[in-house]
């Protein structure tokens, strides 16, 4: 019985070990997930204020050149149909 009583505690021990473990492991994964979402949110963050700025920068040259643009465009276009053009025709 005593040999019994001994091999419970001991079982009784190392669950308690591994919920503790369980618990630590728990925490660090929600601290890790926490940390990971604050980095992405604020990485979001800096990328739209400079897309926000890179927007507005493109929109004020435009207007600031309007047939440079439109003549950029033009050829951006050429250029991206004869590469199509020549790719279908392999």
């Amino acid at each position: 019985m005593v040999m019994r009583n001994e091999a419970a505690d001991i079982v009784q021990d190392k669950t308690e070990d591994l919920r503790e473990s369980a618990r630590s492991l728990k925490e660090k994964a929600r601290n890790v997930g926490s940390a990971a979402l604050n980095a992405t949110k604020a990485k979001y963050e800096a990328l739209s204020d400079k897309t926000s700025e890179y927007s507005q920068l493109a929109d004020r040259s435009i207007r600031e050149n309007p047939y440079a643009a439109l003549g950029i465009a033009l050829g951006v276009g050429l250029l991206v149909g004869f590469l199509i053009s020549k790719s279908t025709e392999d």
